[in-house]
C-alpha cells in the first residue's frame, strides 16, 4: 500500500480517514555538495517526502544553479517524492532577495521540469503569480500546496478553516495551514479547524501547530486529518519540530496500537 504521502500526489480526495500520515523531512544544505551528503543521510531514515528549502541555499539567485540541484536531488532520491519550498522572510524563511516576482517565476521554473513531485506556493502570493505557477506545473504533473504559516499566534478556527477554504478555491492540490499555539487552547482550535475542513473539503489537508505546545499535532495529526506531519533533519526547520529517527518510532507505535 502507498504511504500517505503518495496519496498527496493525487487528489482522491481528503485524508481525514488516513490513520497515519506522511513523514516529511527539510534540506536547508547551503551549497550542492551538502544538499547531497544531507539528502543521502536523510535518505537511508526512510521518510516518505524530502522537502528542499531552496530560500537556505546559497545559488538561489542563479535559475541555472537551482534546476541543477533539483535534477540532482531527483536522482539521489529515486521514488522518495520531493517538495520544493522557497519560503519567504515573512513566513518564516531566509531572506533570499529575489523579490515576489523572481521567486514566483522560479518555483514556476522548477514546477515545469518535474523533478519536484510538490512545490509549496505560499497563499498571500499575487493570484496572477499563483496562476502562472499552476500553469507551468500542469504538464509535468506537479502538485500545488498552497500554505499558510503564522508565526506569532493561533488566528480563530474560522479564520484558519477560510485559510484552507481559501487554498481549495484557488485550485491547490494540497492545502496546509501552520500556526504558533501561545496556550493549549490554541492547539484544540488548530485541531478543530483542521478536522472540519478535512470533512468539508475534496483535497489533502496538512496542518500543525509549532513549537512545545503543537507537539501533538505532529504525532496525532492525522486522526483529525492532516495527511502529513515534518519532522527535523539535521536542524529543524520550524519550531518544535520532532528528529526524524525519534517521530517515527511514535508512529509505529500509534499504527500498532491506534487503531
Amino acid at each position: 500500500m502507498p504511504s500517505p504521502a503518495r496519496r498527496l500526489v493525487s487528489r482522491a480526495g481528503p485524508l481525514g480517514g488516513v490513520r497515519m500520515p506522511g513523514v516529511c523531512v527539510s534540506l536547508l544544505a547551503r551549497t550542492l555538495p551538502e544538499l547531497e551528503a544531507e539528502a543521502a543521510q536523510l535518505l537511508a531514515q526512510g521518510p516518505d517526502l524530502i522537502e528542499w528549502r531552496a530560500d537556505f541555499f546559497d545559488a538561489v539567485a542563479d535559475e541555472a544553479a537551482v534546476l541543477a540541484a533539483a535534477v540532482r536531488l531527483r536522482l539521489l532520491l529515486g521514488a522518495t517524492p520531493l517538495l520544493f519550498t522557497l519560503r519567504s522572510l515573512r513566513e518564516g524563511g531566509r531572506d533570499t532577495g529575489l523579490g515576489e516576482a523572481r521567486a514566483s517565476a522560479l518555483i514556476a521554473s522548477v514546477g515545469a521540469t518535474g523533478d519536484a513531485a510538490f512545490v509549496d506556493v505560499e497563499m498571500a502570493c499575487q493570484v496572477g503569480q499563483l496562476r502562472g505557477i499552476q500553469a507551468a506545473c500542469r504538464p509535468s504533473d506537479t502538485r500545488v500546496i498552497l500554505s499558510s504559516h503564522d508565526f506569532s499566534a493561533t488566528p480563530p478556527a474560522e479564520e484558519l478553516l477560510a485559510r484552507f477554504r481559501h487554498a481549495a478555491a484557488l485550485g491547490a492540490d494540497v492545502a496546509k495551514v501552520a500556526v504558533m499555539p501561545r496556550c493549549a487552547g490554541d492547539v484544540l482550535v488548530l485541531l478543530d479547524a483542521t478536522e472540519r475542513a478535512a470533512r468539508e473539503l475534496s483535497i489533502p489537508l496538512v496542518s500543525m501547530a509549532m513549537g512545545p505546545l503543537g507537539l501533538v499535532t505532529r504525532v496525532f495529526g492525522s486522526r483529525f486529518g492532516s495527511g502529513l506531519t515534518f519532522a527535523s533533519g539535521a536542524v529543524a526547520s520550524a519550531p518544535g519540530q520532532i528528529p526524524l529517527a525519534e517521530l517515527l518510532p511514535m508512529l509505529e507505535t500509534l499504527r500498532r496500537y491506534g487503531g
